[in-house]
């Protein structure tokens, strides 16, 4: 098998055997490998290691593998993404490949299979890489612009054109936006919303999902008191939606 010299491989996967087993594998491959155990860990490790390819577990302490799939998904669309799962059902897959995984191999899995998928999503990802600036150029106007209302998000230039005026939108303010929009009209908890978008166990009590709201309310209602798009679902959190 032909060697990918200085691709950094990210395993997400709490039980010591198998992250060990991989790693070794991987490392005996020419590959660069470090093993995140839980959901918080992985997505700082995503954020400040910057693997070319993410072996992703879907039973994980803290956060769980779907949720951080999620995550990872509102910044970065193209990381190719292996999800390794004693999970087997239909609908967990379909669940994995709705949010944008690349591949699913389901555990026990043979060893030689995992490292080939591994090589061919590399390769893959490489040939995109190679083709970025043609692909962003025929892209770029239908999918960073979102419309609703008489609002106008572009994303590409983190702003907003609202009833408030142009706004420049923050990071997160960006990353709330794009969670909401993909999840239209249907109910996300706080939990959830706090979870996938900020990489906060359930555990966490915060107001700052609500802080946001009010903004969001602020930038896009005709009258924030009586929202039409960003409403509050008692004891469930929110949900954005318009026709």
């Amino acid at each position: 098998m032909e060697k990918q010299e200085h691709k950094r491989v990210l395993i997400v996967e709490d039980d010591d055997h198998i992250a060990e087993g991989l790693r070794l594998n991987l490392t005996m491959q020419g590959y660069e490998v470090k093993i995140a155990v839980d959901g918080m860990t992985a997505l700082q490790d995503w954020k400040e290691w910057k693997p070319d390819l993410i072996v992703l577990d879907i039973m994980l302490p803290e956060i769980d593998g779907v949720s951080v799939l999620r995550s990872i998904r509102l910044e970065d669309e193209k990381i190719p993404i292996l999800v390794l799962s004693a999970k087997s059902s239909p609908d967990d897959k379909v669940e994995c490949f709705h949010y944008g995984v690349d591949d699913y191999l389901q555990k026990p899995f043979d060893l030689n299979e995992f490292l080939l998928r591994v090589e061919r999503l590399l390769t893959r990802f490489s040939w995109n890489q190679d083709n970025s600036l043609i692909q962003e150029s025929e892209i770029l106007p239908s999918a960073e612009q979102y419309n609703f209302g008489t609002n106008r998000i572009d994303f590409a230039q983190a702003v907003a054109h609202c009833k408030s005026g142009k706004v420049n939108l923050t990071e997160q303010e960006i990353k709330l936006l794009k969670l909401f929009i993909n999840n239209k009209g249907k109910p996300l908890s706080r939990a959830k919303l706090l979870e996938i978008g900020w990489g906060y166990t359930r555990r966490t009590e915060t107001r700052t999902i609500d802080n946001f709201i009010v903004r969001f309310r602020k930038y896009f209602e005709d009258n924030p008191k009586k929202p039409q798009y960003f409403k509050s679902l008692r004891a469930i959190g929110y949900l954005f939606d318009h026709e």
